[in-house]
């Protein structure tokens, strides 16, 4: 079968350079207004692939009014319904208690608008923010609100209601986002519609915080009338209003009337519906049930690019399927037994199994060959397949009568190792399970369901799991996240103090040199003590039957294009029906 319409693929790395570039240019020329209109050197505060200086004040124009493609304004129809097939149910969709995965983040963007988006050259840009500023030394970020919006519930987005979600929700020991919020000594209120952010050190990336789940704000006012019950009946400022949730069956979404961006959105309504099971997913799209798939599983995005009458709307970033290991745990505390786990893998066996193969590259780092991150260094020094390495660290580790599993010597290694129950990634789990094998390392298999596999790795009640790791955000939140003191994403519990030097470099530092600098000594740190190890970048996707347009052509208030479709999510309100 063919597909009627090419898939459309995007890779943010070639761009992000490109953006790179122009910000260096702009910083290095001395003549140019750091405020022109829409100037890659006027985009960010907080640009995760450009290294922005931190005092450059971003603004677009309140009035803009509707923001649409040329396409969309062209010939964009409003009403109509669509239905979307996720991968997976998320548990709440509230901030703060919800685990938002990539399927929870395509709900999540069309009840909640984000302060902060990239555009298409990866800069950090307001989106519902009207501006974000900087002080000199990266520790006061004033926030500056759009006027007019309302909650769904008609209650205003004030810097009042900020402080309040932030004070009360975000910032509290039951919050999952607290660990993420963690150098904000305060939130205060400068006036009706301006937040001050004060720090307790410097943080270059702090404009990636209000892109995620920190800085979608919902109703203070509809959350704790609601209480208990606020995670099942999320109230945002987003272009659809919450229906109705029928858990691991549907969600529906109506549209918003009353939303700020003129014009927006085209859809009537949005029904976001879970299904697991890869096969079933693409049957539904092949049958119409649903309207539009989202996947990350590699064989799925390749059968389902042959389904009549659909376009495939494709991304491919830093993202890299991982296993990941307890480094807390025996025997994978020992960096010897990690070592020998890396060698053991040959991961174009892993990536075929994944039906990778020719779609995405092997990994050897948290970014992507085409990233201004990425390291020829780190590459260099990442353990790829050596069988008689790997035998040699296994025989050093079982013949060293302190080993750490208290095991006699001579006892082979053993570990548990964690997959969903997805067909494809039950075969990843078998490869990698044969592979150890091969240096005489025994490995149970264990199906988790995803949210225990999820919430199992938050708790640190796992020996290895596999996983996904990196994304497009700036390096000092990926690095902070993964492998920060008290993180609360730090999965693998690995710490190490040339991590923390580095750490403290890319958090306060916003010139470029030293910044990619000190991500080349993380990539190094992390390629000799092995926490985790790639298969290859994981290509994503939303993939739509053809009346269903403008998947990838969001735009921001001001006209300036959209950063596409990360992770495969999109912005639903500029999403239209041509039926």
């Amino acid at each position: 079968m063919s597909v009627q319409h090419p898939h459309r693929r995007h890779s943010t790395g070639r761009v992000a350079a490109i953006a790179l570039l122009a910000l260096v240019a702009a910083a290095c020329g001395g003549g140019e207004s750091a405020e022109t209109d829409n100037s890659v050197a006027a985009t960010t505060a907080s640009t995760a692939s450009t290294g922005s200086t931190g005092s450059t004040e971003e603004t677009v124009d309140p009035g803009a009014g509707t923001t649409t493609t040329t396409e969309a304004a062209a010939t964009a129809k409003q009403g109509g319904s669509i239905v979307i097939g996720l991968e997976a149910e998320t548990n709440s969709w509230l901030p703060g208690q919800a685990n938002f995965g990539n399927p929870g983040i395509n709900v999540a963007l069309a009840i909640y608008d984000p302060f902060m988006r990239r555009d298409e050259t990866g800069a950090m840009r307001p989106f519902l923010a009207e501006s974000l500023e900087a002080n000199a030394e990266l520790t006061e970020w004033t926030l500056r609100l759009r006027e007019g919006v309302v909650f769904h519930d008609g209650t205003p987005l004030d810097a009042a209601a900020v402080k309040t979600v932030f004070d009360e929700f975000i910032n509290i020991d039951a919050s999952n986002l607290a660990g993420q919020v963690k150098d904000v000594a305060s939130v205060e209120v400068a006036d009706a519609l301006t937040v001050v952010y004060r720090l307790s050190q410097p943080n270059a990336a702090f404009g990636d915080i209000l892109a995620g789940a920190v800085g979608w704000p919902f109703s203070p006012t509809a959350a704790k009338a609601a209480g208990a019950d606020a995670g099942s009946q999320p109230v945002g400022t987003g272009p659809f209003v919450f229906d109705s949730w029928q858990r691991d069956d549907r969600l529906i979404l109506k549209r918003n009337e009353q939303y700020w961006q003129a014009g927006l959105p085209y859809l009537d309504e949005i029904i976001f519906r879970p299904v697991p099971d890869e096969d079933t997913r693409i049957s539904s799209l092949a049958a119409g049930d649903i309207d539009v798939l989202q996947s990350l599983r590699q064989s799925t995005i390749r059968r389902a690019r042959e389904v009549p009458g659909v376009e495939s709307f494709e991304h491919l970033g830093n993202n890299s399927g991982s296993a990941i290991f307890n480094t807390s745990r025996p025997p994978l505390d020992d960096v010897r037994v990690r070592q020998a786990l890396a060698y053991a893998l040959n991961q174009d066996d892993l990536v075929e199994i994944l039906g990778g193969t020719g779609l995405t590259p092997p990994h050897s780092q948290y970014f992507s060959s085409d990233s201004p991150w990425y390291s020829t260094a780190a590459a260099q020094a990442w353990p790829t397949n050596d069988q008689e390495a790997a035998s040699a660290l296994v025989d050093e580790y079982t013949s060293d009568p302190q080993r750490s599993d208290g095991k006699d010597v001579g006892d082979p290694i053993a570990f548990q190792f964690d997959c969903p129950p997805d067909p494809s990634l039950i075969e990843l789990a078998q490869m990698y399970q044969a592979q150890w094998a091969e240096i005489g390392i025994e490995v149970n298999l264990n199906q988790v369901e995803q949210a225990t596999h999820v919430s199992q790795a938050l708790a640190g009640e796992f020996d290895a799991k596999c996983w996904r790791v990196s994304s497009q955000d700036d390096p000092y939140r990926i690095f902070s996240d993964a492998f920060g003191e008290g993180s609360p994403l730090n999965f693998t519990r690995f710490n190490h103090p040339d991590i923390d030097r580095q750490l403290d470099v890319l958090r306060s530092e916003t010139d470029l040199e030293p910044r990619v600098q000190a991500v080349e000594e993380i990539s190094l740190v992390l390629a000799e003590h092995v926490p985790n190890t790639f298969t290859a970048g994981t290509l994503t996707a939303l993939v739509a039957r053809a009346e269903v347009r403008n998947i990838a052509g969001w735009v921001f208030p001001d006209g300036t294009p959209g950063e596409g479709v990360p992770g495969a999510t999109t912005m639903w309100g500029h999403v239209w029906l041509d039926s």
